[in-house]
């Protein structure tokens, strides 16, 4: 059997935009056979993003406070609603074929899930799952986000964990069900270097998704006819 291999690149501090075309050049690459699983990690300027399943009232803020706070409001072919990314949180995007894993879009979610839980716990934080409702949850809130688009069983879109994010800015929005939300800076009571969350879950990652070797390499910006935003 074929060993399965991932590519990670982290991209560092870019915007929404820029990010989201990576992802779907990555996309076609993969379904043309081009390209290989790819995991982007990443932080994003402030943002708020909807999803398909977001109602039109869920972003509170006027467009004066959007310009005050700084942030920018993307609609996406994601699946969930409203939610926020910002400084200190990680950005996962991974772009991989789940037919070279397991076609079932409920059990990817659940795998990215437990690739937060498992990561989370490192810390010595306990995470979990709520029946109905998707993310990552601790007794003082929900820590990560999931949402997803598949297509021809390739992936974009991801997950988003709480390190040291401001939580402020989800006061502006009605995120997801509504529950309310933390970080690993709030509960652990002190910042965490996010290279080194990274790593844990680049490790956790590939464990969960049974990669049998892991790449790690620096994305050519030029190459792709983009420029960071760091």
């Amino acid at each position: 059997m074929k060993k399965r291999r991932l590519k990670v690149f982290r991209l560092g501090r870019i915007g929404y935009a820029e990010a989201l075309r990576i992802q779907k050049q990555t996309e076609q690459a993969i379904i043309s056979g081009q390209e290989t699983d790819t995991l982007f990690l990443l932080e994003h300027p402030h943002v708020y993003t909807i999803g398909r399943r977001a109602k039109n009232d869920g972003i509170l803020a006027s467009p004066e406070i959007l310009k005050a706070i700084g942030a920018e409001v993307f609609e996406t072919d994601r699946g969930g609603k409203i939610t926020y990314h910002g400084l200190g949180q990680i950005v996962g995007y991974p772009v991989i074929n789940l037919s070279l894993f397991k076609e079932d879009v409920h059990n990817y979610v659940r795998c990215l899930e437990e690739v937060l839980i498992k990561t989370v716990a490192e810390y010595g934080i306990e995470a979990f799952r709520i029946e109905g409702l998707t993310g990552v949850h601790t007794k003082e809130g929900k820590i990560a986000a999931i949402g997803v688009h598949i297509k021809r069983w390739v992936t974009t879109h991801g997950f988003a964990l709480n390190v040291n994010t401001d939580l402020s800015y989800f006061n502006w929005i009605i995120a997801c069900e509504g529950e309310p939300v933390t970080s690993m800076e709030k509960i652990l009571g002190r910042q965490i270097d996010l290279s080194e969350v990274e790593d844990k879950i680049i490790k956790s990652f590939s464990e969960v998704f049974d990669f049998d070797e892991v790449v790690e390499t620096q994305f050519d910006f030029k190459a792709k006819g983009e420029s960071a935003k760091r």
